[in-house]
């Protein structure tokens, strides 16, 4: 999936403007590169558009043990976005690099994440 793409899609699954989206995608890439060990993150970004990449790569090498308030709490103060903003945009980057990637890298992972981080790669369901 290229990055025009990848950001489009993201921006419609959270309802946000493309450029909210493209700062909630970064920073929800880079937090989730400090919860999952540097060779899971390297691995993960081999599949991503090169233009996000770093964002992932950056962290070190050792995985950082935090809830998924705590993620979410970290992706809302990068992106400057409100808390409820952040939760709807990690899902929808959960969900686009799910759609992007391998099954196989996508599971690896998730295995690496608390049970409570699942639902994200869920669609969420407004009323």
């Amino acid at each position: 999936m290229k990055f025009p793409e990848f950001i489009s899609k993201v921006a419609e699954r959270a309802s946000l403007p493309r450029e909210e989206a493209d700062a909630i995608t970064r920073a929800t890439l880079r937090t989730l590169g400090e919860r999952i060990t540097g060779g899971e993150a390297r691995d993960l970004a081999a599949q991503l558009p090169r233009e996000l990449q770093d964002s992932l790569t950056s962290a070190p090498e050792k995985a950082e043990q935090f809830d998924l308030d705590e993620f979410v709490r970290r992706v809302a103060e990068r992106a400057q976005v409100a808390p409820d903003d952040a939760r709807h945009g990690v899902s929808a980057v959960f969900q686009t690099v799910e759609e992007a990637v391998s099954f196989g890298e996508f599971d690896d992972v998730m295995a690496q994440l608390p049970d409570e981080f699942g639902a994200l790669a869920k669609p969420i369901i407004l009323p």
